[in-house]
Order: C-alpha cells, then sequence, then structure tokens
C-alpha cells in the first residue's frame, strides 16, 4: 500500500518535502504572530542566529559531528582494513586499465 508507494524514493521525497518543509511556511505565513510568539519557534531562532554569529557557514557541520560522536562511527579502515591488510588477507583492490576515468580512453579510440 503506501509504504510501497514510498519505497519508489521520488515520491517520499516529494511528499517529505511537502509536509516537512511547505507545511511549516504556510502556517508561518497565515499566521506569523502566533508563529512567530511560539517559545519553540523562539528558542530554534537564537540557536540558528547563534550559529550564524560563530562564523559556521551552515549547522549541518555540527550537527554531523554530534551525530558521529553518538553513532560512533569510525573510519572505513576499521571496518575494510588498510590497503597492506586487504592484500595480506587476500582481498586486494582490483587492478583497472590505465585508460579507466580518462575521457580519452578506449570507448574513444579512433574517433579522433
Amino acid at each position: 500500500g503506501a509504504q510501497a508507494f514510498l519505497n519508489y524514493g521520488f515520491q517520499g521525497a516529494v511528499i517529505t518535502t511537502i509536509l516537512a518543509s511547505i507545511t511549516w511556511q504556510l502556517a508561518a505565513s497565515a499566521f506569523p504572530m502566533a508563529f512567530l510568539n511560539n517559545p519553540v519557534t523562539y528558542i530554534l531562532l537564537c540557536i540558528a542566529l547563534f550559529l550564524e554569529f560563530t562564523g559556521l557557514c551552515a549547522g549541518a557541520w555540527v550537527l554531523a559531528r554530534v551525530e558521529k560522536k553518538v553513532q560512533r562511527f569510525q573510519y572505513d579502515e576499521v571496518y575494510v582494513g588498510t590497503p597492506e591488510e586487504r592484500i595480506a588477507n587476500g582481498r586486494a583492490d582490483k587492478d583497472f586499465g590505465d585508460d579507466v576515468g580518462h575521457l580519452t580512453g578506449g570507448g574513444f579510440v579512433g574517433h579522433a
């Protein structure tokens, strides 16, 4: 039913955008005084202004660092090992030809 519809990604993104973003903008534009007099709005505004005052370009970096601490994220080497460890375990990286990643590679040979 509804979950299968949301699993497509695009529809879920559109619905999430509408519900999470535009709804609050419509509420704020329809009832500006009630919206601004809300204490939660005032607290969030003060936090946003403080983050802007600190010189951080985006509060997302702060949130990412907090989530990194909470979720205990680690570098990839912890999970998959260093290149030397992968070679020792017989799981070395695949070797690609010299032309991989270049626009003049094999796909354009003979088309000068």
